[in-house]
């Protein structure tokens, strides 16, 4: 009985991680998990995280693979469900666009402040 207990356990693993994918598949699937952000760790793949919520996306993904869905189609049903967070590269529009442009345009501000400051002290 104790010897099943393992068995038993890696089964409901493998059933919680989705279907298993012909190696084409398997392989695309593998690479969308890399690019795809774990939402309870952050700084992790959702290959990489032990999350429970990445295993589930790790589900989807194999699932909607297997169904015949390309590689971008689950990844924008996976940002429609979570939002641009899910990816590790979200789009640069909209709101994200300041946040891309910010740093510059702190670094401008500091530039032309210290240049007004020596050109007052020159003076």
């Amino acid at each position: 009985m104790r010897a099943l207990l393992p068995l038993a356990f890696l089964a409901l693993t493998a059933a919680a991680e989705g279907p298993t994918l012909p190696p084409a598949q398997e392989e695309a699937a593998r690479a969308l998990m890399h690019e795809l952000r774990c939402l309870v760790c952050q700084h992790q793949s959702i290959a990489d995280s032990d999350a429970d919520m990445a295993a589930d996306m790790r589900a989807v993904v194999r699932e909607r693979i297997a169904a015949g869905e390309k590689p971008e189609q689950v990844k924008s049903y996976l940002v429609s469900r979570y939002g641009d967070y899910v990816t590790f590269d979200p789009p640069k529009t909209g709101a994200n666009l300041v946040l891309w442009a910010a740093p510059l345009l702190f670094l401008a501000i500091g530039g032309v402040a210290v240049w007004r400051l020596y050109r007052r002290k020159g003076a």
